[in-house]
């Protein structure tokens, strides 16, 4: 609530594993006021006719969100905030064995403390033939920081409290100057370490789920 400046008291329980078209929380401007919501993290766009025949965008590449089909019109008017405490990674192994998961989070002060981040995010509202309406929404990403390149080559787009505005002000921030804040994070932003392969079952719901394992580290 003090990060994102919303009024409402946010219904939605503390999440440690969320999974493409589960809930996930949201912020967008809704006359003229920051405003909670919850969307199914999952993007359709609204000239959609059949979801069942339609890929999952659980992402949209940042770097050709205004040219795509799928996000052009969402993100010059439906650009939104994702607040989270922090994301999953996974770094490919032994061939033989799973994947090595990695919790990436803000960077820690010397009180142990940080800050909750946001996500750059787009948002639509499909409508089916019979009037029903999902809310669904898609995380922007970018090239992966020298941080994360290590896992993956791709990484959320992270915007700073000083850019809230500007992401989410569609009606007065063209998407041409909004596209100036996809872009990697800050290298002093974020921080990696390896967690529980506990995290690979999606059924598995708790803290415990970002709590390092031994042998922490790349």
């Amino acid at each position: 609530i003090r990060l994102l400046g919303i009024a409402e008291q946010p219904n939605f329980p503390p999440r440690y594993n969320v999974a493409p078209t589960q809930p996930i929380p949201i912020v967008r401007l809704a006359e003229g006021k920051r405003s909670f919501a919850l969307m199914r993290w999952g993007l359709l766009p609204a000239w959609v006719k059949d979801p069942k025949n339609f890929p999952l965008l659980i992402n949209a590449r940042g770097e050709s969100a205004l040219e795509k089909p799928a996000f052009r019109n969402a993100v010059r008017r439906r650009r939104c905030l994702i607040p989270t405490d922090g994301f999953y990674e996974w770094k490919t192994g032994d061939a033989r064995g799973p994947r090595q998961p990695y919790f990436v989070r803000a960077r820690r002060n010397a009180a142990g403390e940080a800050s909750p981040l946001a996500f750059a995010g787009l948002w639509e509202t499909w409508t089916g033939p019979n009037g029903e309406e999902l809310d669904t929404v898609a995380i922007v990403t970018t090239a992966a920081n020298r941080t994360l390149a290590a896992l993956h080559d791709r990484m959320p787009v992270f915007v700073a409290p000083d850019a809230f505005d500007m992401w989410l002000d569609c009606a007065n921030v063209e998407a041409e100057a909004a596209a100036a804040l996809i872009r990697p994070a800050d290298e002093s932003l974020l921080e990696a370490y390896r967690v529980s392969t506990a995290v690979n079952r999606v059924a598995n719901d708790s803290e415990a789920l970002v709590a390092p394992a031994p042998d922490e580290g790349f």
